[in-house]
């Protein structure tokens, strides 16, 4: 009995891991990742557009949109060293504030072609531009 407990009970419980193991598919073939948020068809949806706030600003910039385009800014302000903690977009209605390392969903639909500024609330001090085609 002892020469099951001590080399028999620990085989089969090494058995027992590798068969859970071997049904939850260690495959090494990457899998298909989703299109980036840019690459949308049109009429699928607001084009989503990443931004982030750090030392150097908002980031990337410019970025350039098209008229009448929908558009879903996703804002993640990721530093305390800027006074740009919120954002501001006078043409569009928007003052949103912007929460250490928390996403803010802004959508907003361009409607001229041009040049379109955005900036944190102290006279935009620090800003952006999308280039409106």
């Amino acid at each position: 009995m002892r020469l099951f407990s001590k080399i028999i009970k620990p085989l089969l419980a090494l058995a027992a891991t590798a068969a859970v193991l071997s049904q939850q598919g260690c495959s090494k073939e990457p899998k298909a990742e989703p299109p980036p948020a840019e690459a949308r068809k049109s009429g699928a949806g607001p084009r989503v557009i990443s931004l982030s706030v750090t030392e150097k600003g908002y980031e990337p910039s410019p970025i350039t949109l098209k008229k009448d385009e929908p558009v879903m800014l996703v804002v993640t302000r990721k530093t305390e060293q800027t006074c740009a903690t919120e954002i501001i977009m006078k043409e569009h209605g928007v003052n949103a504030p912007l929460p250490l390392n928390t996403p803010v969903e802004i959508a907003f639909t361009p409607n001229k072609t041009g040049t379109l500024t955005y900036g944190c609330a102290m006279g935009q001090m620090i800003s952006g531009t999308f280039m409106v085609e």
